[in-house]
């Protein structure tokens, strides 16, 4: 992208002085009229005007044309074109998301999951240059999205997810283990995986710890967050007469999630409420940041040709009017 500057725009200065060529050429005008006393003018109403009486401005108006484009040209216009080259050393992110029917508690506004989900965008959102991934689980898991920089088809896909997906429960261990085999062939600096869950391990064929040291030995660093308030919380249960909110024990093993991430070189982190799992999300971005190197180029043209060419066309229009047309006319 192109854009003109100018040099020396002290130049532009000049310009203050077409007032005063102005205000001498409008009292010549006024001065070189003749006069003479009459007493009517009604037999010069039906005098035809020529062209030249309507046109006979155009010479001082072509004068002041030339000198301002003399203006500008000496001003020193230049155009500047800018570029930039940007390397990234991204970092390859899937977000292990747990969409059993316990996150359908509501200690969470709306509720856990949806808050997990909004958290989890305002997070890809500000993460331009990574690529990031979605494996969610429940009693099984699953690849929701592979690694991508297409972030909007991403949060597309995390905007449709729900429970009931899938077979219910909380195959943690499947869940890690999904997201570690998209990351295992990875050329990225840093891999690293994002496990949110509110409950503990109860399905699936793979020990969390087991996948943790699978995660260790493909170098994914796993951050896992244990989701829900500290005692009981509100869920809805389906009743004869409908859903009715009832309190139930909130049951995470920390310890379990803990190991996970000391495996993995990660950290553990315990979301409470809707603040506390959006500042969990900010202290990750911090801590995992891409490297990028930007260089900025710009070349600059002399551009003053485009200004100088029409002030000599114009000029040279000037003095043929002059001396042909407008020769008679002072």
């Amino acid at each position: 992208m192109s854009q003109i500057t100018y040099a020396y725009p002290a130049f532009f200065y000049l310009f203050l002085l077409f007032i005063p060529m102005i205000v001498w050429y409008v009292w010549q005008q006024k001065k070189s009229r003749a006069s003479i006393q009459i007493s009517t003018l009604r037999g010069f109403d039906a005098a035809p005007r020529t062209w030249k009486h309507y046109l006979r401005h155009l010479l001082f108006v072509l004068q002041l044309g030339v000198l301002s484009l003399l203006i500008m040209a000496l001003a020193r216009p230049q155009s500047s074109s800018s570029w930039e080259n940007a390397t990234t050393e991204g970092i390859d992110i899937i977000i292990a998301l747990d969409i059993s029917s316990s996150m359908l508690a509501r200690d969470f506004q709306p509720d856990r999951l949806d808050a997990a989900k909004n958290v989890a965008v305002q997070f890809i959102s500000g993460r331009p240059y990574d690529r990031i991934g979605l494996v969610v689980f429940a009693g099984e898991s699953f690849t929701q999205c592979p690694l991508t920089t297409d972030h909007a088809v991403l949060i597309n896909l995390f905007k449709d997810i729900h429970t009931g997906m899938i077979e219910d429960g909380t195959a943690i261990g499947e869940g890690l283990a999904t997201a570690v085999s998209r990351l295992k062939d990875s050329k990225a600096k840093s891999k690293v995986v994002i496990l949110l869950t509110d409950g503990e391990n109860n399905r699936g064929e793979i020990a969390p710890v087991t996948a943790a040291e699978i995660a260790k030995t493909f170098g994914a660093r796993v951050y896992t967050i244990g989701v829900g308030t500290i005692g009981t919380a509100p869920y809805p249960v389906q009743t004869p007469f409908g859903k009715q909110m009832r309190q139930m024990q909130v049951k995470i093993d920390e310890p379990m999630l803990k190991k996970i991430a000391s495996i993995t070189g990660g950290e553990y982190f315990r979301a409470t409420d809707n603040a506390t799992l959006k500042s969990i999300y900010q202290h990750i971005d911090k801590l995992e940041k891409s490297k990028i190197d930007v260089k900025q180029f710009s070349k600059k043209t002399e551009e003053y040709e485009r200004f100088a060419i029409p002030a000599m066309l114009l000029a040279l229009l000037l003095v043929f009017l002059k001396n042909t047309v407008f020769r008679n006319i002072p």
